[in-house]
């Protein structure tokens, strides 16, 4: 009673002299899920059945003590891909909400039916890749009313995004992440500042996206044309849960809470950054096996062989070479493809020729 009487004497007082009073931050909701200032909560978006089979998101929100930015971080958009699954279930106990500035929101795996599926790419169910049917539908299969409720629920409610992938079940891959310049300027140089303060040395400058906010189609896509600035993020590769890409994921995700004040301390930028200017993304001409020839992060000219695809007999079908120098961001480092699937990524760099 004596700690309510001096509260309220102080409140009078403060106003009295006509100071301003600071308004206490209210909770953060995301779905069901309610974060008072200066704490965490976790629980489920759930993604009603529809024309298949309804699936749940894990989401936890960390909600600050005081004021400030509200960073989403997602992880598992493709089932397969394991660090940043990881690293998004060890960051929860690393940050204490009473000296978070701001709110995180961690999506800590999008497609649970791909990942409990053991699926690459696609999601169990209606065969769709998750990371090309946003903003979603309502009412249309599993991964498209997925994409619904993390763009209602999530992207709409950020300031900020980092979209966090690593190389799939079937890709070696060496770490880079994406800078989209598929919004206004502002935006696109803020999603640059993002990139850089990630940390990672490569950088892909990708101008290929549209900015048609109902055909946005990637998870940062969608948060760029709706104005929110959005990286997009490889770490690690196969699947494998290794320490060093998970450590990357998490380290990253540091250095963004860092670059926005939501946690004191400096963001650690690589230097130098390797900006990727163009690139291409290699697709099999047809259904069969293919054997690797490099190794990700291998420089390569242009005509370099990368692999050679055979049928299921060990028959040549075709040598797949460099179609320009540069770097091999991944590659297909297992036996099986099929028609218009990613043989290998190549970057060009910047300055290079």
């Amino acid at each position: 009673m004596r700690k309510l009487m001096r509260m309220v004497l102080v409140l009078l007082a403060v106003i009295a002299c006509g100071a301003p009073v600071l308004a206490q931050p209210k909770s953060f909701t995301v779905g069901t899920i309610v974060a008072a200032p200066g704490s965490k909560a976790s629980g489920w978006l759930e993604v009603p059945k529809g024309v298949d089979e309804g699936t749940r998101i894990p989401v936890t929100v960390i909600h600050g003590a005081t004021p400030g930015p509200v960073l989403a971080l997602v992880a598992g958009t493709h089932g397969y891909e394991y660090p940043p699954i990881v690293a998004m279930q060890r960051l929860p106990g690393k940050v204490n909400p009473r000296e978070l500035a701001g709110t995180i929101i961690i999506v800590h795996v999008a497609n649970m039916p791909a990942f409990l599926g053991r699926s690459i790419y696609y999601t169990p169910g209606d065969g769709k890749n998750l990371n090309r049917v946003y903003p979603g539908k309502a009412d249309g299969t599993i991964s498209e009313r997925i994409a619904y409720v993390i763009t209602h629920e999530v992207i709409e409610k950020a300031d900020y995004l980092a979209d966090l992938h690593c190389g799939d079940g079937n890709e070696a891959l060496r770490p880079y992440l994406y800078w989209m310049t598929s919004g206004a300027p502002e935006v696109n140089e803020k999603s640059k500042a993002m990139a850089l303060a990630f940390g990672l040395d490569h950088v892909v400058i990708d101008t290929e996206r549209v900015n048609d906010p109902a055909k946005s189609a990637y998870t940062s896509n969608t948060a760029i044309t709706r104005g929110k600035p959005s990286i997009t993020t490889e770490t690690g590769l196969m699947g494998q849960v290794d320490a060093d890409a998970v450590e990357l994921a998490e380290k990253g995700a540091f250095n963004l809470l860092r670059h926005f004040r939501m946690l004191p301390g400096e963001s650690y930028r690589s230097e130098p950054t390797v900006w990727i200017d163009r690139n291409e993304v290699l697709r099999s001409p047809a259904t069969g096996t293919f054997h690797a020839r490099v190794k990700p992060g291998q420089t390569v000219a242009k005509d370099t062989l990368l692999g050679v695809l055979t049928d299921f007999f060990g028959n040549t079908l075709q040598e797949i070479r460099a179609p320009f120098a540069g770097e091999v961001l991944y590659i297909v480092a297992t036996p099986p493809v099929s028609q218009g699937e990613p043989l290998g990524m190549i970057g060009h760099i910047k300055n290079s020729d």
